[in-house]
């Protein structure tokens, strides 16, 4: 009888990938199949997290993430505490470590964090000693849409081993980017990152599986999945692009430069969209795309997380 295969010991928390194993990572993948059908049922519930309380802490905007993170949860039948910075006492100079000393008393079993500072949900899971689920800290990380876009290509293709992810556009800025190229390769497949020079940090280069191009023909020749990512404009103070015009003639994906991927290429976008800026109309409604894929997959794969981090077995 062959001995089980060893996922590593049980990280506490998702905030990176860094102590994530392959086999943890497939796990969720693989349980998000479950979690899918549990979504096709006339009543779209289970008791999972029965008992349980999840804080949605947002210090950032954000509709998709937090609105699919607040039905995962509540999906699974946990209660759902959410909390906006807009209108809490973040405005009035609280700090981020009081503010989560008082979410705490309410005696919450996890966060979900979301904030414009990189490193703030590890200050969180230092402070709370709850699980905790980064939801997007800064330009650093968001390990929860990297690992739906894996799962949606993994959906199309079968597996990601030997596929090639190619993600053109605004990298510098797009924490959807690192935590892809932080992720994919670990499952097997290559991603090559594409945009002007100033929107590339070369440091990148560095990771295993990941290569950087400024020519977005060469970076989709071959893909089996393009990723369009959207300009941050409100990160950038100047002198990171010559015009918007400029910009789109050269990188916007669309059905011209998805010529040069594989025949059955697929597109993806983190959103929200620029249209006709970074993506063409007819790229992200034509037929290659998944970007509606990639929401739905959002809430099921947040829901294995929920479920591997809080009530899981081996």
């Amino acid at each position: 009888m062959n001995a089980p295969v060893s996922m590593g010991a049980r990280p506490r928390n998702l905030l990176d990938f860094q102590d994530w194993t392959p086999e943890r990572l497939t796990a969720i993948l693989d349980n998000a199949d479950t979690m899918l059908q549990v979504l096709d049922r006339p009543v779209k519930k289970v008791p999972a997290l029965q008992g349980l309380t999840v804080c949605n802490a947002f210090f950032e905007n954000s509709t998709r993430t937090r609105t699919s993170f607040e039905l995962a949860a509540r999906r699974m039948s946990a209660d759902v505490l959410t909390f906006a910075a807009g209108a809490s006492s973040v405005n009035k100079g609280e700090s981020l470590r009081d503010t989560l000393e008082v979410l705490t008393s309410y005696k919450v079993d996890a966060y979900i964090v979301r904030h414009h500072a990189s490193g703030a949900a590890h200050l969180v899971a230092k402070y709370s000693g709850k699980p905790v689920i980064n939801a997007g800290d800064g330009r650093r990380a968001h390990p929860t849409q990297a690992l739906l876009d894996a799962y949606t290509v993994r959906q199309e293709f079968g597996s990601l081993e030997g596929k090639t992810v190619a993600i053109l556009g605004d990298v510098r800025h797009s924490r959807v980017a690192r935590s892809n190229a932080e992720l994919l390769p670990k499952l097997g497949a290559n991603v090559v990152l594409c945009g002007p020079a100033t929107l590339l940090p070369a440091g990148l280069a560095s990771l295993p599986g990941v290569t950087l191009t400024t020519d977005p023909r060469e970076a989709v020749r071959g893909a089996h999945a393009v990723m369009a990512l959207r300009l941050q404009r409100e990160r950038m103070t100047g002198g990171f692009l010559g015009s918007l015009q400029e910009y789109a003639d050269t990188y916007q994906v669309n059905e011209r430069l998805m010529q040069e991927a594989e025949s059955g290429a697929i597109v993806l976008h983190p959103g929200p969209m620029n249209r006709d800026l970074e993506i063409s109309g007819e790229a992200a409604d034509g037929p290659r795309s998944r970007i509606l894929k990639q929401v739905e997959n959002g809430q099921a794969i947040r829901m294995s997380v929920l479920y591997h981090l809080l009530v899981g077995r081996e």
